[in-house]
């Protein structure tokens, strides 16, 4: 006879950034959870998203971070951004945005995904709630009555449990969202990402860069002990062949392509690529799923926007949650609870991906009467204050309603 299938309140499908995320703002609401992951965490250092890529961590975000108890962990290897600097190559145009002018400490950290991974788990391990259930494969879901079931294989072979709320926090590829129902379209930009760690000849000054280039955008982004993470658009014809180059052939080419605002580069490590897509889930939810992170939006890191947005993503699930509760409604999988969300994220996600997608396409146009015009253009933003202003605010998102996680404030309920 077999045996029943475990219940819980909530399972989430993904225990990278935002999955993990997420288990922990939920943790001190007594939910029963369940974290699915495919890779054995081990404190964060063996996670393919925890590698030793960096993200950058908008102010909102450093606030929930420090009201969940794991910035600490982090902000030793967290540098702050203090200034940013835009320059559009072989052009006059220049911008900057200076943290002090806009009252703030940072206009955000730097922080390697490794550093925030491992604090995530290392809190993750106290929370008795959260069951974390990894090595698994998740290999498919369905809706049944009230409830979704996960089916999952371990090492022992083939299990299933089930949940009042399946949370999809598995990737741009995600299975879960899928197997609901949801599709997502993928728009590929025709650019790659070459991202690495750069050792530079002048220090700093906790600057971050944005240069525009005919290929893509560079960033540039400050890093503890004065070294530099790098991000390089590169055109996909290329890519292979800068990758094969050695370390001096690629500085040479980079500083070509970046100018000598930090002198010359004397090092880089180990190199990386990935493909840069627009990929947008067509809803936020199913019955009885929610989609968040990557599952839901995958966005280009023109404005170091993605991250945070998926974030943002799992503040406002684990606040909706929150409140129903506090009114009496203890079932997170209620599709007035999902409707709540997914009203709260569409508002979000659509100002966010017009802003990164037209910065994209704006800064992509070979055509010189645009060029000269976006040159102008970003002339005026660096006389603008207004400008700059909104800029800063994209820290906390572009909706009207902030999560109170993002706010530095804990959940309804939670003391």
């Amino acid at each position: 006879m077999n045996a029943p299938r475990p219940l819980y309140d909530l399972a989430i499908v993904g225990g990278g950034l935002v999955g993990a995320s997420l288990a922990l703002s939920l943790a001190p609401l007594g939910l029963r959870i369940a974290l699915l992951e495919a890779v054995e965490p081990q404190g964060g250092d063996q996670h393919p998203s925890f590698d030793e890529r960096t993200t950058a961590l908008a102010n909102g975000t450093v606030r929930a971070f420090r009201t969940l108890g794991v910035w600490n962990d982090m902000a030793r290897e967290a540098a702050p951004i203090r200034k940013i600097h835009v320059s559009d190559q072989g052009r006059f145009g220049t911008a900057r945005v200076d943290a002090a002018e806009q009252g703030l400490e940072a206009l955000g950290y730097v922080v390697p995904n490794r550093a925030i991974g491992a604090a995530l788990w290392h809190a993750l391990e106290g929370a008795a709630v959260v069951d974390v259930i990894a090595p698994a494969r998740v290999t498919g879901s369905e809706l049944e009555g009230d409830t979704r079931t996960v089916h999952y294989v371990v090492d022992d072979g083939a299990h299933s449990l089930t949940a009042r709320l399946v949370v999809a926090a598995d990737g741009v590829r995600s299975l879960v969202r899928e197997q609901s129902g949801i599709d997502a379209e993928h728009l590929d930009y025709g650019q790659t990402a070459i991202t690495a760690v750069l050792v530079a000849q002048r220090f700093h000054d906790y600057v971050a860069y944005e240069r525009f280039t005919e290929a893509g955008p560079i960033a540039i982004l400050p890093l503890t002990d004065g070294r530099c993470g790098m991000v390089w658009t590169a055109r996909p014809a290329e890519v292979e062949r800068l990758l094969a180059l050695p370390d001096a052939d690629f500085l040479t080419e980079f500083q070509c392509a970046f100018g000598f605002r930090l002198g010359r580069f004397l090092r880089i490590g180990q190199r990386a690529s990935y493909p840069l897509v627009l990929s947008r889930a067509e809803r936020h939810v199913a019955p009885r799923l929610a989609v968040v992170g990557n599952a839901a939006q995958g966005l280009h890191p023109i404005a170091g926007q993605g991250f945070n947005l998926g974030l943002r993503d799992a503040m406002s699930l684990a606040e909706v949650i929150a409140d129903r509760r506090l009114e009496g409604i203890t079932d997170p999988g209620t599709a007035e609870l999902l409707q709540d969300y997914a009203d709260w994220r569409e508002s979000d996600r659509r100002r966010i991906v017009a802003f990164t997608d037209g910065l994209v396409r704006l800064f992509s146009a070979p055509l010189g009467a645009l060029r000269t015009l976006r040159s102008l253009g970003i002339l005026a933003f660096d006389v603008l204050p207004p400008a700059k202003s909104a800029l800063a605010r994209l820290s906390v998102g572009a909706a009207q309603r902030v999560p109170r996680l993002a706010r530095g404030l804990p959940l309804a309920g939670v003391r």
